[in-house]
């Protein structure tokens, strides 16, 4: 699908925003750039136009991608919704749930759609996975486990601020969270230690967390998300474990996934292409977050899962607080767990 006809509004400058610009700039979209600090050079490096304020990128645009630190990403999604912009906002699409509802309620009020950016979803071996389940591939989902490491990013800016960052649970994990919940199904408990742990509000540099999800249907899903010492090498995958089968990915040794069924079950021929390099899962997110703006049918990740993700996120965090298991059907973020 072409965007070549739309106006880009990128707000941000950071690391992710590079992503991103090659994503527009492949769909041949014209991408007009603002942010505190970088937007020259970056523009300069793509190409670029650059808007000296929000408001005057706001009126030039037909849309706002944010890629700004996740504290900021409320103020900038609201001043959008108040222009009459669409949004898509990388995650978490907010700090708290209650900001996410606001969000989506602000721009249900003004006509327009945000969309929560959840790259994982478009990840070959994660929409893989999502299908053999939902398929019943594997059968009835019995354990899953999802895990995340990256070096940290806490060493040394607002990533250690963990009311700014919401911690290696918000920003990293954030991403396994939606997978559990979109693969084994909604969330009925939560449970979760970290360690090191945070104190005074600031995250250690190097720290673990370890989540417990139980699922509607039964399923148990454990999750880990690592920020490790400077030159951790990236690694993320899952192993999905069914009545009938097994699904297993590691992004470091595999180019792809494996299927392990049992005989009896339905016939392992599943294909699934033998590298899952063969486009930028950020690209292909963003034409189908842009083709849903332009009337297409509805993305496979919309607000009210962005919402779900920072929710459980929340639940995670009262949990490491106060040792116990929060029953979601009850947990008020803006209060206690009853």
């Amino acid at each position: 699908m072409s965007v070549s006809d739309l106006t880009v509004g990128l707000i941000g400058a950071g690391n992710i925003a590079h992503v991103h610009v090659a994503a527009w700039k492949a769909l041949g979209a014209r991408v007009l750039v603002h942010s505190a600090a970088g937007a020259e050079d970056l523009a300069a490096q793509y190409e670029l136009e650059v808007a000296a304020t929000l408001d005057g990128l706001l009126e030039a645009v037909d849309f706002v991608d944010i890629v700004t630190p996740s504290a900021t990403h409320k103020e900038i999604a609201l001043a959008a919704i108040k222009a009459g912009r669409d949004v898509i906002c990388e995650k978490p699409l907010t700090l708290t749930a209650s900001d996410s509802h606001e969000l989506s309620e602000a721009a249900a009020a003004a006509g327009v759609r945000i969309y929560p950016a959840h790259v994982v979803r478009y990840f070959p071996a994660y929409v893989a996975a999502h299908a053999a389940v939902a398929d019943g591939r594997i059968g009835k989902v019995a354990v899953a486990r999802f895990f995340r490491q990256a070096s940290s990013p806490a060493g040394a800016g607002w990533y250690r601020d963990v009311a700014r960052s919401g911690g290696v649970i918000m920003d990293l994990m954030v991403h396994d969270l939606d997978q559990a919940r979109w693969i084994c199904g909604e969330v009925i408990s939560v449970y979760a230690v970290q360690s090191p742990p945070t104190v005074d509000g600031i995250s250690p540099v190097n720290v673990a967390a370890h989540v417990t999800l139980t699922h509607e249907g039964g399923a148990i899903s454990h999750l880990r998300a690592t920020w490790g010492a400077s030159g951790t090498p990236f690694k993320s995958g899952f192993s999905i474990a069914g009545s009938d089968g097994v699904l297993e990915y590691t992004s470091d040794s595999d180019t792809g996934y494996a299927e392990e069924l049992q005989s009896g079950a339905t016939g392992a021929d599943l294909l699934i292409p033998s590298s899952t390099l063969d486009e930028s899962p950020y690209l292909t997110q963003l034409r189908e977050l842009a083709g849903a703006l332009k009337g297409d049918l509805e993305p496979r990740v919309v607000a009210a899962d962005g919402t779900a993700a920072v929710y459980l996120a929340e639940a995670a965090r009262e949990s490491m607080t106060t040792g116990r298991t929060i029953d979601m059907t009850t947990f008020d973020p803006a209060g206690d767990a009853l």
